[in-house]
C-alpha cells in the first residue's frame, strides 16, 4: 500500500529528472555550435516518430474525420508551440544560461494568467481570497523576474565551482554571459512564455472540435516538424552545413528531446490522473534547483544572491497563483465550456494536452496527449 502511495512522487520527480537532463544536454549541444532553430526540428520529428505509431494503431477506429477547417486550426495552434515558442526558448538558453532559463521560465503560469485575463477567460473576483492570491502571486512572480533579469549581486561560492574547469572542458569565463546578452535573452524567454500561453488558451477549442488526444498530438507534432523545419531553412539557408550531424552532443539532443516528449506525456498524463495537475506543477522548481546543480558542475557556472532570490521570489507567487487555482476547482469555480478551463496547467482534469518543453503540464487519460507541450522541462521549456 505504501507503494502504492509512493508511485505518483517517483514518477513525478522521474520527470523532473528528465527535464533538468534535457536542459543540460540542450545547452551543451547549443554550445557546441547546434543551431536552436534545428534543435526543434529535429526534436519535433523524433517526437513525431514516437507518438504517431501509438495514435495510428490505438485510435484506428475511433478517430474522427479530419477536415481542412481543424487541419488550419492545428497548424496554426503548432505555429505558437512548439515552433515560436521552442525557438525563442532555446535562443534565449543559447544567450544566457540553462540555469537563468529554467529559473525564469517557472514564471509561465503567472504569463498565462496575465494573458488569460486579457482574453477574458479567466474570472477573477477581487474579493474572494483565491483571486487575491492569483493576483498578488503574478505580481510578485514577475517581481521575481525583473529582479533575476537586473540585479545579478555577489557570487555565492560553492566547494565544486574552484576548479578552473567545468566537467564539459569549458573555462568559467566562457560561461559567462555578458549583461547585454542576459538582457535580450531575457526578452525572449519571456516571449516564449507569451507565446505558450496563447497556445494553452487558444488549445480549448481545437480539443473540442477533434476530441482524439493522441491522433491530435500526432498532427501538432507533424505540423510542428514541418513549420519549425521551413522556419530553420530560412534562418539557417546561408549555413546549410549546419543540418549535418556527427556522432556527438548535437545528435544526441535532438534524439534525447523528442524521447522525452513521448515519455513524459504518459508519465505526466498517469500522474495527474492518481493525484491531479496542481499536484505535478507543484514539482516544477525541483527541476530549477537539479539543472543548478547541475550547470554548476558541467558549465562551471557561479550563482549569484541576486538570480538566487529573483528565483525564489518566482517559486513563492507562482505557489500563491497554484494555490488559488487549487480553491477554484474547489469551489467550482473553473470557467465554462468554450473557456480557457485552466490557465496553470493545460486545460481541465476532463481534457488536458501538454505540450513538449514545459514541465507544469498535465494531461489526464492514461493514454498519450497531446503537446507542447514536452519538456528539455526546462522554459527546457517535453
Amino acid at each position: 500500500m505504501k507503494l502504492e502511495k509512493a508511485k505518483p512522487f517517483v514518477a513525478v520527480v522521474y520527470i523532473q529528472i528528465l527535464y533538468a537532463l534535457m536542459s543540460i544536454v540542450a545547452k551543451i549541444a547549443l554550445n557546441e555550435g547546434l543551431s536552436p532553430h534545428i534543435l526543434v526540428a529535429y526534436r519535433m520529428a523524433v517526437a513525431t516518430t514516437i507518438i504517431a505509431p501509438f495514435a495510428l494503431f490505438l485510435e484506428r477506429k475511433s478517430r474522427p474525420k479530419l477536415t481542412f477547417n481543424i487541419l488550419f486550426r492545428i497548424s496554426i495552434l503548432s505555429l505558437f508551440e512548439p515552433v515560436v515558442e521552442q525557438n525563442l526558448y532555446y535562443k534565449g538558453m543559447k544567450l544566457t544560461t540553462a540555469t537563468f532559463t529554467s529559473a525564469l521560465c517557472n514564471a509561465l503560469p503567472a504569463i498565462t494568467f496575465i494573458m488569460a485575463c486579457i482574453f477574458k477567460v479567466e474570472k477573477v473576483n477581487i474579493k474572494k481570497r483565491h483571486s487575491q492570491a492569483k493576483l498578488v502571486g503574478t505580481i510578485v512572480a514577475i517581481g521575481g523576474a525583473m529582479l533575476m533579469t537586473f540585479v545579478k549581486g555577489s557570487t555565492i561560492e560553492l566547494p565544486w565551482t574552484n576548479k578552473s574547469k567545468g566537467l564539459n572542458g569549458q573555462s568559467h569565463g566562457m560561461n559567462t554571459p555578458k549583461q547585454g546578452d542576459i538582457g535580450r535573452g531575457s526578452v525572449m524567454l519571456v516571449a516564449s512564455c507569451f507565446s505558450w500561453s496563447c497556445y494553452i488558451i487558444l488549445q480549448a477549442n481545437i480539443q473540442n472540435l477533434y476530441q482524439a488526444e493522441l491522433s491530435l498530438t500526432a498532427l501538432m507534432c507533424f505540423m510542428g516538424t514541418v513549420e519549425a523545419t521551413v522556419v530553420a531553412l530560412i534562418l539557417e539557408r546561408h549555413n546549410m552545413s549546419a543540418w549535418n550531424f556527427h556522432n556527438d552532443m548535437r545528435l544526441y539532443a535532438s534524439i534525447y528531446g523528442g524521447v522525452v516528449s513521448g515519455l513524459a506525456y504518459y508519465v505526466i498524463g498517469w500522474t495527474a490522473k492518481e493525484r491531479g495537475p496542481v499536484f505535478v506543477s507543484a514539482f516544477n522548481p525541483l527541476s530549477m534547483v537539479m539543472v543548478a546543480i547541475l550547470s554548476s558542475i558541467v558549465f562551471f557556472e557561479e550563482m549569484y544572491v541576486g538570480r538566487v532570490a529573483g528565483s525564489v521570489i518566482i517559486v513563492i507567487g507562482i505557489y500563491l497563483v497554484l494555490w488559488g487555482k487549487s480553491k477554484d476547482r474547489k469551489k467550482g469555480t473553473l470557467p465554462s465550456k468554450g473557456e480557457c478551463p485552466e490557465t496553470v496547467v493545460k486545460i481541465d482534469e476532463d481534457n488536458i494536452i501538454p505540450s513538449p518543453d514545459k514541465k507544469n503540464i498535465a494531461p489526464k487519460s492514461d493514454q498519450l496527449t497531446s503537446p507542447k507541450a514536452a519538456t528539455d522541462q526546462s522554459h527546457e521549456s517535453v
